[in-house]
């Protein structure tokens, strides 16, 4: 009667986790340019899709499409994508220096992580509003007893608490990272 719930749960704590690798802390990380939609032949397509995102060292990315075609669209996403980088175009790729990030944007990328943990939180107490109605119908129907419905709640309850503790401690350690200098 769970499953649905540790699934809803894990899928929560599985996006957290892509959201806070796309928080730039002024290091290169493919993860946060890869989901960037750019035009190609008339779709919107991922650049993880449309070219092979390298880590040149801790400040650069390169990108490379495997149309050459595509590089200005490419530089042309990032940039209309407000992600604060500013891509160069070369004759076969497209580089991306990622800038130092100051006290102030430290603080906001703090703000934003934990916008995305409680975001997170939200998703779960909602899987478990969804379980306590589905163990109320299953009560209501005479499908399991008073006794079971007390185990489900319990067993429910622990559940959410175990994936808030989890998010607390992934926040608390992006926090960190965010804020190291």
């Amino acid at each position: 009667m769970l499953e649905k719930t540790k699934t809803w749960i894990e899928k929560a704590l599985h996006h957290l986790e892509l959201e806070f690798s796309k928080l730039q802390a002024g290091r290169a990380n493919p993860a946060m340019i890869e989901d960037i939609r750019v035009d190609s032949y008339g779709s919107l397509t991922p650049i993880k899709n449309v070219a092979s995102i390298n880590i040149m060292d801790s400040q650069t990315l390169s990108i490379q499409p495997w149309d050459r075609s595509q590089i200005h669209s490419i530089a042309k996403a990032i940039t209309d994508a407000w992600v604060g980088l500013n891509p160069q175009t070369m004759a076969d790729s497209v580089m991306i220096r990622i800038p130092a990030v100051t006290e102030e944007r430290r603080r906001d990328l703090a703000k934003i992580a934990k916008k995305f943990a409680e975001d997170a939180k939200v998703s779960i107490r909602n899987s478990r509003q969804e379980s306590l109605k589905d163990i109320k119908i299953a009560k209501d129907g005479k499908e399991i007893t008073e006794d079971d419905v007390k185990s489900y709640e319990t067993q429910l309850q622990k559940l959410v608490d175990d994936a808030n503790k989890k998010i607390d401690e992934s926040l608390k350690k992006k926090e960190e990272d965010i804020m190291k200098v």
